[in-house]
């Protein structure tokens, strides 16, 4: 592959496994397997969402890339190093090239600090530029989601939510980054305004060339934004597959369920989660075999044994399942 097509970002093996401790030594007496193995990539330019119920472990991933929570096991390839080799002056470039957009707008902004201030934070920490030039790039950053030079001397606490998120993602371009984590970016705004966040997300992406990791539960969204949708349960990929792909003919049983759960105005399309069991088993205790057993309508006494690998399949996806 040449390097100008190579992968941005690289995930192979990725794992997350929280311990949990008891009693007055606190030993460790089991643990949480939040993120349980994961393999994706990231091209330059290109958008991946990772989709699935809450727990299934995608909002752990993101903060593992970022380094913000500790991964178990697994490397993770930037621009073709490796992560874990990063120290010194090397980290802090890495740190700058891949930001992160939170899902709440208001608890990740400092309600002390003045906008101009929040933006202009990661120039100051990596000592970007005079003070002059630090305050031009934040006018300019302003300008570019869409807020008005004359709000920079406001608080966090008078903006709306949509405004908020955009001063979120104008601190996570000021950097110039290479790939944004944008972890459930719209989730807690109003559906007219996701509409303007999402927008403004395309909009960077085009005049930019920046790469998201998108997160998000909401199947709607998502089919807007990606390139790529990669379907978690349980800490591990089941599903991967163009946008298109997976939208018009998902593979795995738990991506079609995932798909017949969101709503819809076909009535053909209502109600049709026919899910064996509605009760998600616990990430201290997966169930053997395939994790989705349990829950799956075509499960048999293969799929309790034997957990399935993630294998390529027609239509330049892959899938874990016995029997498709």
């Amino acid at each position: 592959m040449s390097e100008a097509n190579a992968p941005l970002l690289e995930v192979h093996g990725l794992k997350v496994h929280f311990p949990i401790r008891k009693g007055v030594l606190q030993r460790q007496v089991g643990s949480v397997k939040a993120v349980d193995g994961v393999d994706f990539s990231i091209g330059r330019g290109q958008t991946l969402s990772l989709v699935g119920e809450s727990g299934c472990g995608k909002s752990t991933t993101g903060l593992a890339l970022m380094g913000l929570v500790k991964a178990t096991e697994g490397s993770v390839s930037f621009d073709g190093q490796q992560v874990g080799s990063f120290r010194g002056a090397t980290l802090r470039s890495y740190r700058k090239r891949m930001q992160i957009v939170f899902q709440d707008p208001f608890s990740s902004l400092n309600p002390r600090q003045r906008v101009a201030e929040i933006i202009r934070a990661p120039l100051d920490i990596h000592n970007v530029g005079t003070m002059a030039e630090r305050k031009e790039r934040v006018a300019e950053l302003m300008a570019r989601v869409g807020l008005r030079p004359d709000q920079a001397n406001n608080f966090a606490h008078q903006f709306s939510g949509g405004q908020r998120q955009r001063i979120g993602i104008a601190r996570a371009l000021a950097l110039k980054p290479d790939i944004i984590v944008c972890d459930e970016p719209v989730s807690a705004l109003d559906v007219s305004v996701q509409a303007q966040i999402l927008n403004l997300l395309a909009d960077l992406q085009r005049d930019l060339g920046v790469s998201y990791l998108f997160i998000s539960h909401d199947l709607g969204v998502v089919e807007h934004i990606s390139d790529e949708v990669a379907v978690m349960y349980l800490g591990k990929i089941v599903e991967r597959a163009p946008k298109t792909e997976i939208f018009a003919n998902p593979l795995h049983p738990y991506s079609e369920l995932l798909m017949k759960s969101a709503p819809s105005l076909d009535p053909r399309n209502r109600h049709k989660f026919e899910a064996r069991n509605d009760d998600i088993p616990s990430a201290t205790n997966k169930p053997s075999g395939c994790a989705f057993h349990t829950r799956c309508p075509l499960a048999t006494d293969v799929c309790k044994t034997t957990e399935p690998e993630l294998t390529p399949r027609a239509g330049g996806r892959l899938a874990a399942c016995h029997h498709r």
